[in-house]
């Protein structure tokens, strides 16, 4: 069935668990560190540039966001973690509204964990691989900034990225740029296939 990008809503910011969406809709939930461009690849994948807000503060704003596209499914923008000066309470806050959104959910179909490729996996990107290894939640991952690497650089970041000890053996990493519209098809074709659309 064909998806309608043009038909797309933000229907919910939601700061506390008791506001997100009850929809049996299934759910693309997007993870990763602040400032790694989880807001960008977004609006990449819906071809718009401002859909999805891209925050001039990282780490600034908590909360999860679900975009529903064409009735058919939600696009789910997670806050980002990992912001040094974020104050304890927020990461408080942080955890609480992860671990609810995460615990028993059954319409999450596909965590895509974005990393950043020039820079690799940090210590709390780790932390996330390891949980969603261990709590068997399928991933990919979208290793953002693609185009800031030149040819060498990128292949063997790449490579070191699939060859991590914390990325699942056999996880699709896919290199992404939004600047050049890079892995937005092969994208497109794990979430239609996870999400059966």
């Amino acid at each position: 069935m064909a998806l309608n990008l043009q038909n797309v809503n933000l229907v919910m910011s939601a700061g506390f668990a008791s506001q997100f969406p009850q929809t049996a809709l299934p759910q693309i939930a997007f993870s990763g560190r602040s400032n790694v461009g989880k807001s960008t690849l977004i609006n990449l994948l819906l071809g718009r540039k401002s859909l999805a807000r891209v925050s001039g503060s990282p780490g600034k704003t908590i909360t999860a966001n679900f975009y529903e596209i064409d009735r058919q499914l939600y696009l789910v923008d997670l806050p980002g973690y990992g912001f040094a000066k974020r104050p304890s309470s927020e990461k408080e806050k942080w955890s609480e509204l992860m671990g609810a959104y995460f615990d028993n959910n059954p319409h999450l179909k596909l965590v895509i964990q974005l990393i950043d490729l020039k820079v690799g996996p940090t210590k709390d990107d780790d932390q996330m691989l390891a949980w969603l290894a261990e709590t068997r939640t399928p991933y990919i991952i979208a290793a953002t900034k693609a185009d800031k690497l030149n040819v060498t650089d990128r292949k063997k970041n790449l490579d070191l990225l699939s060859e991590d000890q914390m990325v699942l053996e056999g996880t699709h990493v896919i290199a992404c740029s939004s600047l050049k519209g890079e892995g937005k098809d092969e994208i497109w074709r794990y979430i239609r296939k996870c999400a059966g659309v």
